[in-house]
C-alpha cells in the first residue's frame, strides 16, 4: 500500500484555527474526508493518517469518527491529550479501546524550546508505551536538542519526527539542524516523516532541488526504514498542489537511485509498520 502517513482534516473556525493567517487564505475552509478521497486516488495513495491539529480530546473524538467512517482509506488516527494530566494513564486505557487510534502529538512547536525535555512531559510521554501508542515530535530546529533528550529517557516509545523538524530551507541553513537530526537517528526508535517540507521553503519560488540537501542528510541518517512519507494536506496547498509533494519524494528517490522495494517502503511500507495498519 501507498499511505500517506501525515494529513489533517477540519471544519474551519476562524478563532480555533488562527494560525491559519492572511498568507494561508487558500485554507480557510472544511477540509474533509470526502475531499482528499479523490485527491489520494489521483496520486495512486491507497490510505492515510490523520493527525490533530488542535489540541483537544474533542479533536481526537472527531478525527476517530470521521476514521470509523471512512475507514476504507483512513487508516489510523493521531490524536492529542493532555500528557501532563495527573489521571493520564486512565485515559489512554480509556483510548485504548479505539483501534485506529495509533497514538498522540501535541504542538511542541508552540511550546518553550525545552518543552519536551520538562521532567513531567517526558513521564507523560513514557506511559503512551504501556499501550503501544506512539508519539508525533512537532519541532523547530531549536526544540531539536530538548527532543534528543525526551527520545533518549523514552526508549520504549515509538517516535516520528515530523516534517523534518522543519529545518530553514527556505534560508538555506542546513549544519546544526543536520548535527541533532543524525543524532536523533542513532536512536534506533525514532522514524522520521519526509513531509511538510514546501512549507519551509520559499512557498511562491521552490525548486525541488531545494530539498534535496536536506532529503540527503534524512535518507543517510535514517535510511529507507525509518523513513515515512507524508504530504500535510491541506497545509501544504498554501505553498504545492498534493501531486507535487509527493512527486518530490518520488523524483528524489529516483534521481538518487533507490530500487522499487526501497521507494516503496517509504511510500507506505514503513507507516503500514509504525501506525499498525491492518493489510486488508
Amino acid at each position: 500500500m501507498v499511505i500517506d502517513s501525515h494529513q489533517h482534516f477540519w471544519i474551519y473556525d476562524a478563532e480555533r484555527d488562527a494560525w491559519i493567517n492572511e498568507q494561508m487564505t487558500r485554507i480557510r475552509q472544511n477540509f474533509l474526508p470526502e475531499d482528499l478521497q479523490p485527491v489520494l486516488a489521483a496520486s495512486g495513495v491507497d490510505g492515510c493518517i490523520a493527525v490533530q491539529a488542535d489540541q483537544s480530546e474533542a479533536e481526537t473524538l472527531f478525527l476517530l469518527a470521521l476514521a470509523e467512517k471512512h475507514s476504507s482509506f483512513v487508516k489510523g488516527v493521531v490524536g492529542w491529550v493532555d500528557l501532563r494530566a495527573d489521571n493520564l494513564y486512565d485515559k489512554l486505557d480509556y483510548y485504548s479501546q479505539y483501534e485506529l487510534l495509533k497514538g498522540f502529538r501535541h504542538v511542541a512547536q508552540a511550546e518553550p524550546d525545552d518543552f519536551l525535555a520538562r521532567p513531567e512531559v517526558i513521564k507523560g510521554i513514557r506511559q503512551l508505551a504501556a499501550f503501544d501508542f506512539s508519539y508525533d515530535i512537532l519541532i523547530y530546529p531549536t526544540q531539536l536538542k530538548a527532543a534528543v533528550q525526551l527520545v533518549r529517557e523514552a526508549p520504549d516509545v515509538s517516535f516520528v519526527v515530523d516534517h523534518l523538524a522543519k529545518p530553514y530551507i527556505k534560508d538555506q541553513k542546513i549544519n546544526t539542524w543536520s548535527n541533532y537530526m543524525r543524532e536523533l537517528a542513532s536512536h534506533p526508535h525514532v522514524s522520521c516523516k519526509v513531509s511538510g517540507m514546501v512549507t519551509e521553503a520559499d512557498w511562491k519560488n521552490w525548486t525541488k532541488k531545494d530539498f534535496y540537501p536536506y532529503l540527503d542528510v534524512v535518507f543517510e541518517a535514517f535510511g529507507v526504514d525509518r523513513l515515512l512519507f507524508g504530504s500535510d494536506w491541506p497545509v501544504c496547498l498554501v505553498a504545492a498542489e498534493y501531486e507535487q509533494v509527493i512527486g518530490l519524494v518520488r523524483d528524489y528517490m529516483a534521481h538518487v537511485g533507490f530500487s522499487s522495494a526501497d521507494q516503496a517502503k517509504v511510500l507506505g511500507e514503513n507507516a503500514v509498520r509504525f501506525y499498525r495498519i491492518e493489510n486488508e
